[in-house]
């Protein structure tokens, strides 16, 4: 009975750290779109500074999982507990990472001059920032309605991040001094739907982990 206490005393812990990771990759997620949108330096180079909390997190969660999985032989809930808190870290991590890749961008445009206002860079930004807190938020309250939604947002970022490559690709066009900010431009709205990417498969660990139905890839078609 004394190491079953322990071992779901060691669940929480797991459990704990994702929320503290998820809460450091969303900030994360957030302050390189104020970055990026708003040209502040500054804030990007603290984006890429702060993802080394992030990946420490990963690794201590690497580390309980890997103590968890040999302290017994986990029930099949706590097995799916475990499994998603792994996957949940892997794809808070790489938030993280697309968020330092806009950062990049944002930093780099920030030494141009400034691109005209795009809307549709704004929509998505704001779209893929509410995937993420959504599938955040369904993992925090292990909600799996809240889960099955974020699939359709995700086609809507698909189709949002293709428009903005159209835009963009016309007015570099049209005007050609504008390719080398267009260019980043272009890859700062690919980072924002990897982030739309990386929060389904957040809801779909959820699902997994409450359900223990795999949907992994059930709905990119």
């Amino acid at each position: 009975m004394t190491q079953r206490i322990h071992f779901t005393q060691k669940l929480d812990e797991l459990r704990m750290l994702v929320l503290r990771m998820a809460a450091l990759s969303e900030r994360a997620a957030r302050d390189s779109v104020r970055a990026y949108l708003e040209g502040d330096s500054d804030l990007g180079e603290s984006v890429i500074m702060n993802d080394v909390d992030i990946n420490a997190l990963e690794e201590k969660i690497d580390a309980y999982t890997l103590e968890l999985l040999a302290l017994d032989q986990p029930m099949a809930c706590d097995l799916r507990s475990i499994i998603g808190a792994m996957r949940m870290s892997v794809n808070l991590e790489r938030v993280g990472d697309e968020a330092v890749n806009l950062a990049h961008r944002a930093v780099f445009l920030s030494t141009r001059a400034s691109l005209p206002p795009n809307p549709r860079m704004e929509q998505l930004a704001a779209h893929v920032l509410d995937m993420l807190s959504k599938a955040l938020r369904a993992f925090a309250d292990m909600d799996t309605d809240l889960a099955g939604q974020i699939c359709a947002m995700d086609h809507t970022a698909d189709e949002l991040s293709l428009k903005v490559l159209k835009e963009v690709i016309s007015s570099m066009v049209e005007e050609t001094r504008l390719v080398e900010r267009s260019v980043h431009v272009i890859m700062a709205s690919r980072h924002l739907e990897r982030i739309g990417d990386l929060s389904t498969n957040v809801a779909e660990a959820v699902i997994f982990i409450k359900e223990g139905q795999d949907t992994k890839h059930r709905c990119r078609g």
